[in-house]
């Protein structure tokens, strides 16, 4: 079940994907703070690290699936939120001509909640529209992955469509009643994390755990403006990609308000404030610890584990897209129909599951 995919960051929709049967056997990434943690977590994918622009259609392998995250800080509630007039957001309609060139069975496409404010309507139906031009039907949604066993508050939309002639509409798997939470994943690293050195730069080998180090330094005023703890038994707060945003661990007492705006460490328990490790991010957006994060700078470590897809998260929706292959399959078959091999652009091999 051989898929492609863009924007692959440090591979959490990739490590979901494979999970759930699938082979990422062509990726694309082009951020060169990312290409050693990719290549070394999945030495059996050719990582291209051009510029998705300058890549022609033709040199993408053929495939049964694409994935990818487009670049989402344009359409960040944090940030400028230009949407579609950012270069960035136009990333998606590169995204797009991928789809259109190589007519994959379905395709998969994660972005941030951002993109769901009122000023950006007319751009997101501009892009659902576009999907749908492509040859797909359509399924769109915003998911908290908190609800596939993740545990954070992580709201994020999908795009997943399949090609028409499969005659499937994706429904979305419902969520899990049992939630995960802070002590589930991270209370066993609560005594052994190291501080970065000089605040951001890595401790390497001596990590007791890969990549169990956090950054130091100041917190802004923008930062103490609101409590940054969650409890043991709470959900994480979401993952960011800055790691002077990281969240502050459990272990401290929540920050006390001050007023509108401004709050502060509890006197005399400042110790006990430190942000989360990497490792613990990474935990936290369900990366096994076999999954390593290379970087000199722990700030794009902090980057890398921010921006990634929940692999739990990936899973699940992964999982239902392999299942409505299967039921097609059946159908056909005991409709005596011959797939379109020509239209799918797919040799007997990359069908063989079909």
């Amino acid at each position: 079940m051989n898929i492609i995919s863009l924007f692959s960051g440090a591979g959490g929709l990739d490590l979901g994907f494979k999970k759930a049967g699938f082979k990422t056997i062509w990726a694309n990434e082009y951020d060169k703070e990312i290409w050693e943690t990719f290549e070394k977590n999945f030495p059996n994918t050719k990582l291209d690290r051009r510029s998705i622009v300058a890549i022609p259609s033709g040199e993408i392998p053929e495939a049964i699936g694409l994935i990818g995250g487009p670049p989402c800080q344009s359409w960040s509630e944090a940030g400028k939120s230009r949407g579609i007039d950012d270069h960035r957001g136009q990333l998606f309609f590169e995204f797009i001509r991928v789809l259109r060139d190589k007519k994959p069975l379905f395709f998969l496409a994660e972005n941030v909640s951002g993109m769901l404010a009122g000023r950006h309507d007319g751009a997101l139906e501009n892009i659902k529209n576009h999907f749908i031009e492509s040859g797909y039907n359509l399924s769109f949604k915003l998911l908290n992955a908190h609800d596939y066993n993740v545990p954070q508050d992580r709201k994020r939309v999908f795009f997943i469509g399949f090609r028409k002639d499969l005659n499937i509409t994706f429904e979305f798997p419902d969520g899990f009643e049992n939630k995960r939470f802070l002590q589930d994943v991270i209370f066993d690293l609560k005594d052994n994390a190291l501080a970065a050195k000089n605040k951001t730069y890595t401790n390497g080998g001596e990590c007791f755990i890969e990549n169990h180090e956090y950054m130091t330094g100041d917190f802004s005023s923008m930062y103490m403006s609101r409590n940054r703890v969650r409890n043991w038994d709470e959900p994480s707060f979401t993952i960011q990609a800055g790691g002077r945003h990281a969240p502050l661990h459990p272990q401290a007492p929540k920050m006390e308000f001050v007023e509108q705006n401004k709050r502060i460490f509890v006197p005399a328990k400042e110790y006990l404030y430190r942000r989360l490790s990497i490792r613990e991010c990474a935990r936290i957006q369900t990366f096994p610890d076999t999954h390593n994060f290379y970087y000199t700078n722990l700030t794009a470590g902090y980057k890398m584990v921010g921006n990634a897809v929940p692999p739990n998260l990936a899973y699940y929706l992964a999982k239902k897209i392999a299942q409505y292959l299967q039921e097609a399959l059946k159908e056909k078959r005991s409709e005596n129909k011959a797939f379109d091999l020509k239209d799918s652009h797919m040799d007997s091999r990359q069908t063989a599951f079909l």
